[in-house]
């Protein structure tokens, strides 16, 4: 099992290239925790330190963010907080992201339980306070 604890977002970069490297050849991640978590924050530190430039912002009303790598690889970025039923998920194509073999950040994953692969990696963010949350991750 992962853990960390991040005291403010000036530790994130760090946070998320230990992340990477504890889940290395990992893809497929589901982020669960509280609205105002962290959840969009921790992916866009995630992406950076993958290498993308793209600007990273929650999908919540197109449920797919896709962004690219400085080497064109892609990233995809879910967020189903605003999911009506699974079949919508399965309209997007959800099947094709998540075997793509690219990277698959899901927001809000509870909402597509049914869906989701085996081993896939569980990453649960605590708030501890204003500034420090306790990240924790392990394979479902």
């Amino acid at each position: 099992m992962f853990s960390i604890q991040i005291n403010s977002v000036d530790e994130l970069p760090q946070a998320a290239e230990a992340f990477l490297n504890y889940f290395k050849g990992e893809r497929l991640f589901a982020f669960y925790g509280k609205m105002g978590a962290g959840k969009t924050t921790l992916i866009k530190a995630l992406c950076r330190a993958l290498g993308s430039t793209d600007p990273i912002t929650s999908p919540t009303f197109a449920l797919v963010n896709e962004y690219s790598t400085a080497s064109n690889e892609r990233i995809f970025h879910f967020d189903f907080y605003r999911i009506k039923n699974i079949e919508e998920a399965l309209d997007i194509g959800f099947d094709d992201y998540v075997y793509s073999g690219k990277y698959c950040f899901m927001e809000w994953p509870e909402n597509i339980e049914a869906l989701l692969p085996d081993n896939i990696i569980a990453v649960n963010i605590e708030v501890l306070d204003n500034q420090s949350r306790e990240i924790k991750a392990n394979i479902l």
